[in-house]
């Protein structure tokens, strides 16, 4: 029994890839970029359950999702757990399955190469806050976007492109303790100016950003 270490999942995801998409947040990162907005998810050994569990909790939407978006936290830290989920996942959906990993694509191109279909297209790279963010789907523009299989080729070919502004949008979501959390790439200083927004109305913005860069 494979065991994943697990942030979240939710559906529909409408920010991170064409459609209507699952998204899975898998738990732990050992890139820790400057600036990450998901410090939440660096930290490894926590949300431990099994792939079996994941699958069964996102099957009853594999049927109307249009695609499927694992990110994290670093996907690739959990490699094995990572490729038995994409496999299990595989047999039971023909939606498109993007991966979002901070490693570039020469450290992961081996684990790609031994299996060339399950994955159909990959956003690589480290968040690097120094860099512009012109693109989309690419949170600094020193990510690339690599279309692996045919059918990444056609759900994906078309945002390998400028930046636009239906882009910059985010899908709220809330958590069984009440919580709002957000998902989607934020442009720089975005998150800033929701905290300010929502202080001048009385509330409170709290997110895992990385409060040493203040540009989010």
């Amino acid at each position: 029994m494979k065991m994943v270490n697990l942030s979240r999942i939710h559906f529909p995801v409408t920010t991170l890839g064409p459609g209507r998409r699952i998204g899975i947040w898998l738990q732990g990162c050992s890139i820790r970029c400057p600036g990450c907005i998901s410090m939440d998810t660096w930290a490894h050994g926590r949300g431990t359950t099994t792939v079996e569990e994941v699958v069964e909790a996102v099957s009853p939407w594999l049927s109307t999702a249009d695609g499927i978006t694992i990110s994290g936290g670093e996907p690739f830290d959990q490699r094995e757990a990572l490729f038995d989920l994409l496999a299990r996942l595989r047999t039971r959906t023909k939606a498109d399955i993007l991966v979002f990993t901070g490693y570039p694509l020469t450290a992961i191109s081996e684990a790609l190469a031994t299996s060339p279909s399950l994955i159909d297209a990959v956003v690589s790279g480290p968040f690097d806050i120094d860099e512009k963010q012109t693109l989309a789907l690419r949170g600094s523009d020193n990510q690339e976007l690599h279309l692996i299989t045919a059918l990444g080729r056609a759900r994906f070919a078309s945002f390998d492109r400028p930046i636009d502004d239906k882009d910059r949008t985010f899908d709220v979501m809330f958590d069984d303790n009440g919580d709002v959390w957000l998902a989607g790439i934020p442009a720089r200083g975005d998150f800033r100016r929701l905290r300010n927004m929502l202080e001048s109305g009385g509330s409170t913005l709290r997110i895992s950003e990385d409060t040493r860069f203040s540009s989010i």
